[in-house]
């Protein structure tokens, strides 16, 4: 990166943080107290809401799986019985 280029992002970002605290600086210590715990409580009730749709999500999906599991042993079983009959069949014919 050459010079100008450097002086002039530095130049931005001095304005940029000249700006932010020309507005957030005449506020009493208090309001921006109240803004602060205002979101994290909105912070936390996010997280929460996204724990939540995450945990009745992965509750779904674990039903769903056991479901699967569940058809797929009994396809092998009745798979397993069907070649059963069959090699007793062809066993009583040798």
């Amino acid at each position: 990166m050459d010079t100008w280029k450097f002086w002039a992002a530095f130049g931005v970002g001095v304005a940029a943080g000249a700006a932010v605290a020309l507005l957030y600086a005449p506020q009493a210590g208090d309001r921006t107290r109240k803004q602060i715990k205002r979101g994290l409580n909105d912070a936390t009730d996010r997280f929460q809401d996204t724990a939540e749709d995450i945990s009745s999500k992965a509750e779904q999906y674990s039903k769903q799986a056991e479901r699967a599991i569940r058809r797929g042993r009994e396809a092998v079983d009745e798979t397993l019985s069907k070649a059963s009959s069959v090699a007793s069949k062809v066993a009583g014919f040798v």
